[in-house]
């Protein structure tokens, strides 16, 4: 027997929040709910199990494409091992890189951060070292508002551009102070 759970229900046994639910399905991650006659969703014991393979994977840090992939391996009875071993070896070979980045951007900043005085002198190495190429006339006025972004950068687990170009500055940075 299939008991049917709503989604506050499933959210609790998978591991997940109900919100993160509605998303995997607007994403197509998991297939649509069923729906109570006054319109609500309902889970079975299969849902859930897709839900905390979800939960499982994305702590591993796999994408959400790469776990559509993992799923689909696991549906496909005929699937061999030598597959799923190469979405994981995937994986791997990314997290290594990005702690590559990661390692190079930690030593940069600790570079910088060594190079302030961190007193109450203005001059700072780390503004100059950020800023340099650019003009001191052209130093700006204001100070930023930032407002809370929309897009993909919100999604757990999903890279944002500005990472990117962070890590990009980052080695710029790195490869123009290895020059001096």
């Amino acid at each position: 027997m299939n008991t049917l759970m709503n989604i506050g229900e499933a959210a609790s046994a998978a591991g997940v929040s109900a919100k993160m639910i509605r998303h995997y399905e607007q994403i197509g991650l998991l297939p649509a709910a069923e729906r109570s006659e006054a319109g609500y969703r309902l889970y079975g014991e299969r849902e859930v199990s897709v839900l905390r393979f979800v939960r499982q994977s994305r702590r591993l840090g796999f994408s959400v494409a790469q776990v559509a992939e993992l799923i689909g391996l696991w549906s496909d009875s005929r699937r061999s091992s030598r597959e799923v071993k190469a979405v994981a070896q995937r994986h791997l070979a990314d997290l290594e890189d990005k702690r590559r980045e990661i390692e190079q951007m930690m030593d940069g900043l600790s570079e910088l951060v060594a190079a302030c005085h961190g007193n109450d002198q203005p001059h700072c190495a780390i503004l100059d070292t950020l800023s340099r190429g650019s003009p001191a006339q052209h130093q700006p006025r204001h100070k930023p508002q930032i407002t809370k972004p929309r897009g993909p950068a919100d999604v757990p687990g999903q890279g944002s551009a500005s990472h990117i170009d962070l890590m990009a500055w980052m080695r710029s940075v790195q490869a123009h102070h290895g020059a001096h």
